[in-house]
């Protein structure tokens, strides 16, 4: 079962399990010369410094005559102050309304053209841009984005417009949507100073009141060479995407990124509980326990037990028939009918351990509450089989090789990476420390972290639904 906290970090960690265990091999970079990473695959990732300060990195794969493009933006919707939440993502909208170059919707049509599809998305940490287009074409969408990225411009009617779509995006995604809703109850809740507690989507309030010049602000503030990167993956020659970075990207004027003020969350001192009402077919409950994340390699107790509870999430959730839902879900006295877990490993911000579940007929989220609870318990006084760590590691492992088949989740990795300030061989790096996690670390992070004190408890009350009601369609220009 897959909430949506779940599903963000999901797709982060899953775009991480990419290149198996690392070959930390790296040249030197002399002036204008790549630094050149070599992966457990043999595939080798060319990173460049533009001299206005831009990255550039890529990726070669020869094995199709396709190429995935991106543009990474290090904002998102941490990079918001309270009153002007969802700036980051009406932002993305924006940047599809035309340039001096370009009408409105011109930049989708061109790429059509090409063979290619594009598209372009925001979370809390990030924004990212992407094309995926024949090889052949890659100039040409470097060309369409470099324009954009300095040249963005619109009507104050072409937001107005826009702004609507937006709106609607949030009632879909969110007010209509139950667990969504309550997720951002939960956020709210669980942090006090960390921006993680403001919708990336953004407040219905903070949209009503948002101004053109709002956005126009905010991108002459973020959109800074010094604040992206340009990823390519694909069937490319790296010295000649250099060269054709240098002529699209290389003349925007050299500007560094703002400096950020430390956001840094107080130590929780007690459980917090909140229940949100909602039409809905079911109850459900989520339990978000603060835990450190993993901000380095280098050896420390923050990193170890980082991975370790990597890995115990996923001996409770991370394969059919796991503890969870062996334990939960399973025989005539069971008392949910779905339950998951998830850790959240790194990211710009604190990182949460969920555990979720929704309760069986007869059952109550009390229940579900503690036999979640149980499980980890459990954990911390047995322990975990060598046979469960092997099996979840095997299963990480043998993933690399169908992942790497696309080379959009290459080049999305390698963005991610840099977004979240982590060297572009963690994929391997984090295999490897995965692989080295003892029964004994496990064990040891159930019983270190699970606790009232750093925990928060989200409740969805259902309310009868309204049998007049139709589901509302995703909106007409909704792109991510």
């Amino acid at each position: 079962m897959k909430h949506p906290l779940r599903l963000a970090v999901a797709a982060t960690f899953a775009a991480l399990l990419c290149t198996g265990v690392p070959v930390r091999a790296q040249t030197p970079a002399p002036a204008a010369a790549p630094t050149v990473i070599k992966t457990a695959s043999g595939a080798l990732v060319h990173r460049y410094q533009l001299a206005n300060g831009m990255t550039l990195i890529v990726k070669p794969d020869h094995r199709a005559p396709t190429a995935a493009h991106m543009v990474w933006v290090r904002v998102g919707g941490m990079d918001e102050v309270d009153g002007y939440s969802g700036l980051a993502h009406a932002l993305e909208h924006m940047l599809f309304k035309g340039t001096d170059k370009l009408g409105v919707g011109e930049f989708s049509k061109r790429v059509a053209a090409m063979g290619g599809r594009e598209n372009a998305f925001t979370t809390r940490d990030y924004t990212g841009y992407y094309q995926q287009i024949p090889s052949q074409r890659l100039e040409d969408v470097m060309a369409l984005e470099a324009d954009r990225f300095q040249h963005n411009k619109w009507s104050d009617d072409e937001f107005k417009r826009e702004i609507e779509v937006v709106k609607e995006e949030r009632r879909w995604r969110v007010e209509d949507n139950p667990r969504s809703a309550l997720y951002e109850v939960i956020s709210g809740v669980t942090y006090l100073a960390s921006p993680y507690r403001r919708p990336v989507v953004g407040w219905m309030n903070d949209l009503d009141a948002m101004k053109p010049d709002d956005l126009r602000e905010f991108y002459k503030r973020w959109y800074v060479p010094g604040n992206a990167a340009v990823v390519v993956a694909g069937d490319v020659d790296p010295q000649k995407v250099f060269q054709l970075a240098q002529k699209h990207y290389g003349s925007i004027p050299a500007r560094a990124a703002p400096a950020r003020k430390p956001q840094v969350e107080p130590a929780q001192a007690g459980i917090r509980r909140v229940e949100h009402k909602a039409p809905a077919e079911q109850s459900y409950v989520a339990l978000s326990f603060k835990v450190p994340q993993l901000r380095s390699f280098d050896a420390s107790p923050e990193a170890d037990d980082a991975v370790a509870l990597t890995v115990l999430s996923a001996v409770l959730d991370g394969y059919a028939g796991a503890r969870l839902d062996r334990g939960l879900t399973q025989g005539p006295d069971r008392v949910a009918d779905g339950a998951g877990s998830d850790n959240g490993l790194w990211g710009r911000g604190p990182q949460l351990f969920t555990l979720d579940g929704i309760p069986a007929p007869g059952k109550t989220t009390e229940q579900v509450e503690a036999a979640l609870r149980g499980e980890v318990a459990r954990i911390a006084r047995e322990g975990v089989s060598e046979a469960e760590l092997q099996r979840v590691k095997t299963q990480w492992i043998a993933g690399q090789v169908y992942k790497q088949d696309s080379v959009f989740n290459q080049a999305n990795e390698l963005g991610r990476l840099w977004a979240q300030e982590l060297p572009l061989d963690a994929g391997d790096r984090i295999i490897d420390r995965l692989k080295g996690v003892t029964a004994a670390q496990v064990q040891a992070v159930a019983a270190k972290y699970f606790g009232d004190d750093q925990l928060t408890i989200g409740v969805l009350r259902p309310l009868p639904r309204d049998p007049n009601a139709r589901p509302r369609a995703k909106p007409t220009g909704v792109r991510d």
